[in-house]
């Protein structure tokens, strides 16, 4: 993590200068059109809250967005889309070196062009892309997770990630005074925050899978087995939850809803055309937890999501939060 977030700056600080080496991939303008319009097509489809706040950006830094959207989507679907099973470490090695090729200019196919061609336009580091390839290395291997540590390490490299890719394109504010650090550490936070989120969310889901991603010891720490998550003993005949597992649930909830207020803190130190995204994928994430407070903490056979209508109402809310910074002097 530290690395990423010290490489981040550095090609920062090198495109400041001029002097970062960019290497344009060898594909004709129409090519390029029809690649970040394929990118644009499947973040539309697939995160339709996130496409619509793209529409403040700059086309070029939307296009850049949506790059980046759908290579950790075809990363992530590696791992846990339909062909997983087959998936093996040789085959994570190939795409580690069309990782490298796309950061050399030479893509693979039409939807590596236009990533190849964002990270020519932008100062985007290719570390935290290699870290999120190693985190499909970890789901690979690793189906539990002993301590918090551990899962944080996780969260980072397959969410957090995502953070430091997409800050170089989003910018940070021309406003800003303080440590470029911090405002990346606030973009990988809400990743973190996120996927704790979709941990929480998908705990039932998860044993289908034999995985359980929440800490082992902290389950112990509340008095609760291993078995009793994997057999769904947690849900008692009349629908409510053991105590023991509210207990718990409050208890992850309550450090999920700590990194969304880490990441709400940079969110207004970058540029102003990039918050309302930002600011809607984080109050439209936090909702989930609500939800599954709402369910009782019954997160074994009952999804939490956030239902269309407050979706669409809290956007009104992210946009207003996205531009009052800039009339509080930020």
């Amino acid at each position: 993590e530290s690395r990423a977030v010290r490489a981040c700056m550095e090609r920062a600080r090198l495109d400041a200068a001029g002097q970062r080496v960019a290497r344009r991939p060898a594909v004709p303008d129409e090519c390029l059109a029809e690649a970040y319009g394929r990118c644009g097509l499947v973040t539309g489809q697939y995160a339709k809250t996130f496409y619509l706040g793209t529409q403040l950006m700059t086309p070029e830094q939307a296009q850049a967005i949506w790059a980046i959207y759908v290579w950790c989507r075809r990363t992530d679907e590696l791992v846990d889309g339909p062909n997983a099973s087959h998936i093996t470490p040789t085959a994570l090695e190939r795409w580690d070196e069309r990782l490298e090729d796309i950061f050399a200019g030479k893509p693979y196919d039409l939807l590596d062009a236009a990533l190849s061609d964002t990270v020519a336009k932008f100062p985007v580091d290719i570390q935290p892309f290699r870290d999120m390839v190693d985190g499909m290395r970890m789901d690979l291997v690793k189906s539990r997770y002993q301590t918090f540590d551990e899962l944080y390490e996780y969260c980072y490299r397959v969410a957090g990630t995502v953070g430091l890719m997409s800050t170089p394109v989003m910018r940070i504010s021309p406003k800003y005074t303080g440590d470029p650090a911090q405002v990346y550490k606030g973009a990988l936070a809400l990743g973190v925050a996120n996927q704790l989120t979709n941990i929480l969310r998908d705990v039932g889901e998860d044993t289908e899978r034999n995985r359980i991603y929440v800490p082992l010891d902290e389950l112990a720490e509340y008095g609760i087995a291993e078995e009793e998550v994997m057999n769904s003993s947690l849900r008692r005949q009349d629908g409510t939850m053991d105590p023991r597992w509210v207990r718990f649930m409050q208890f992850q909830i309550a450090r999920a809803r700590d990194y969304f207020r880490q990441a709400e803190e940079a969110v207004d130190d970058l540029d102003v055309k990039a918050r309302w995204p930002v600011w809607s994928a984080l109050i439209l994430y936090r909702q989930i937890l609500d939800s599954i407070e709402a369910n009782g903490y019954d997160n074994f056979t009952r999804r939490a999501y956030v239902k269309k209508w407050k979706k669409m109402a809290s956007l009104p809310s992210a946009l207003v939060k996205s531009v009052a910074s800039e009339f509080s002097g930020k």
